[in-house]
């Protein structure tokens, strides 16, 4: 019996590092496409508010070539995302029943619209107004703005990114009720703590002010309470098709 389970236990291993194998090499094949549009998107934010007020500068030879690898980077992870959630899914399939494999394939288009609404939030929303932010600060001190081109993206993506993946909570609230892993009850009993946490997330990524808080913070709050709502959808349509089966089963 263990040693049955101990050959059980190493399928799964060699499955995961094939899967994690097949990421990867997406990941490098699509950072070597995002290269050759690497430099057409760095013009792209150099002339786009609040980048085109300013000038940039590099203070190592480096500074470059880094850019060029966090953008690429960053497409990469975009146009790969969907392919990692599959093979994530591929990798849990064999545990789910073939209404919840269907279920689950089912939100990975969602996932990857809600992760670019994120996107799109945290770049034309939330980074503006932190750069604003800190631009007042800047003048208000007198000093004078000279920023380093890997700084600035630096600062961009730790804004960015986190939020896009912010935007992934009602998908993956969905994804844990469907396989029985939450439940609107807990959510709704945890809803304290976890406002708490979203609160203390939006004071990290946003400045220090409570109206920058509270533009951070209500999005946030409102992704819970949409991941209660779809939760509590997903555990009725469970009731649904539980009586639909029982009454078939039944009438036999």
């Amino acid at each position: 019996m263990q040693i049955k389970e101990m050959m059980s236990l190493m399928d799964h291993l060699s499955e995961l590092r094939t899967r994690i194998i097949r990421v990867l090499i997406v990941l490098v094949l699509t950072m070597i496409g995002g290269f050759f549009a690497a430099q057409k998107i760095l013009l792209y934010f150099k002339e786009t508010p609040p980048a085109s007020a300013m000038s940039w500068h590099v203070f190592s030879p480096m500074d470059g070539i880094r850019i060029y690898m966090m953008i690429a980077f960053v497409i990469s992870l975009t146009i790969t995302l969907p392919f990692i959630l599959f093979q994530a899914w591929g990798f849990v399939k064999e545990g789910l029943t073939k209404e919840e494999q269907s279920a689950t394939l089912r939100y990975i288009p969602y996932t990857f619209l809600c992760f670019m609404i994120g996107l799109s939030f945290a770049y034309f929303v939330v980074f503006p107004m932190c750069m604003t932010f800190t631009i007042r600060i800047t003048d208000n001190l007198g000093l004078t703005q000279t920023y380093g081109v890997a700084q600035y993206f630096g600062f961009m993506l730790n804004i960015v990114l986190p939020l896009s993946i912010a935007f992934e909570l009602p998908i993956v609230v969905m994804f844990l009720t469907r396989i029985k892993l939450l439940n609107p009850k807990l959510l709704h009993k945890f809803r304290r703590y976890a406002y708490l946490l979203l609160v203390i997330t939006a004071s990290l990524i946003s400045p220090p002010d409570l109206i920058s808080h509270l533009m951070v913070a209500v999005p946030l709050f409102a992704l819970y309470e949409i991941s209660v709502v779809l939760s509590r959808f997903v555990v009725n349509a469970q009731i649904r098709e539980s009586s639909k089966l029982n009454i078939e089963v039944s009438s036999y």
